[in-house]
């Protein structure tokens, strides 16, 4: 497979591999317009959380925060504020597992325990995977939102410049975008995210959150 094949499969997943998750959403396009959806995952933690909110708020711009409950144990606060801004939530696990590698009742069990403390209709998986089981059978109480664009900002091997192409070359209307407010990440995110918001806004997208009226 070409470096170029690789790039667009880890950056826009292929149909076939978003047919292991029926039911999933990966794209919310606008009947008019162009939209896109801004979303986070990991949070919240202070040392990049609160830039993250100061920053969206300089843009006036609103996003989904994906958030690892047991971070929202740790960082109430924190949890709070991102909502208190205007900001939509959704559970990411509270242990931050990945199905393929947890028993469908032990995943099952770390979700519900997450969503005592999120309290969100929304359900994204740690890496994107789980076990056919488990996305049937979370279905059933959330809607599990994937993604169209993942930056991959936690990849060290990758420059800001790298991160922000992949918004500039795969976004359109309806992507669910991927960054990260983690240590991992941040060192990327902080350069990649502002100059994708700023270039996405110039090509008149705009920004809404997981939940809002897709027109």
């Amino acid at each position: 497979m070409s470096l170029r094949l690789v790039e667009r499969f880890i950056c826009r997943v292929p149909m076939w591999y978003r047919a292991l998750f029926p039911g999933a959403t990966w794209r919310i396009p606008a009947k008019s317009g162009k939209s896109i959806y801004l979303t986070f995952d990991d949070g919240p933690i202070p040392e990049v959380t609160p830039w993250v909110l100061d920053t969206l708020d300089e843009l006036g711009v609103k996003a989904t925060f994906f958030c690892v409950a047991d971070n929202v144990c740790r960082y109430p606060e924190l949890f709070a504020e991102i909502q208190r801004r205007g900001h939509q939530v959704g559970n990411h696990t509270f242990h931050h597992l990945q199905g393929l590698k947890v028993r469908t009742q032990n995943y099952l069990r770390d979700v519900k325990a997450a969503d005592e403390l999120i309290n969100s209709r929304f359900f994204r998986p740690p890496h994107g995977h789980m076990r056919f089981m488990q996305t049937i059978l979370l279905s059933n109480h959330y809607d599990i939102i994937m993604w169209d664009v993942i930056t991959r900002d936690y990849n060290k091997r990758l420059s800001p410049d790298q991160v922000f192409g992949s918004v500039r070359r795969y976004a359109r209307n309806g992507s669910i975008i991927t960054f990260h407010d983690s240590l991992k990440a941040i060192s990327n995110m902080q350069v990649a995210m502002p100059r994708a918001v700023r270039w996405l806004l110039d090509e008149g997208y705009v920004f809404k959150r997981l939940g809002d009226p897709a027109d």
